[in-house]
């Protein structure tokens, strides 16, 4: 079996540990009612993506 050479330092264990951390999901603006969502989805207020109408919405 393999065995480390040298003790891993408080550092680098932080280092690694620290990419694991929760981060806030990233919202974007809808560029037709400027609602905040998700990327990649349809606006759920409006009905568009990419500039098209994909959804009908009752107003």
């Amino acid at each position: 079996m393999a065995a480390p050479k040298r003790r891993t330092s408080k550092s680098k264990q932080k280092m690694r540990r620290g990419a694991n951390r929760w981060r806030r999901p990233q919202l974007a603006t809808c560029p037709e009612c400027s609602a905040k969502i998700p990327g990649h989805i349809a606006c759920p207020s409006c009905g568009s993506y990419k500039g098209r109408q994909i959804l009908e919405v009752e107003l």
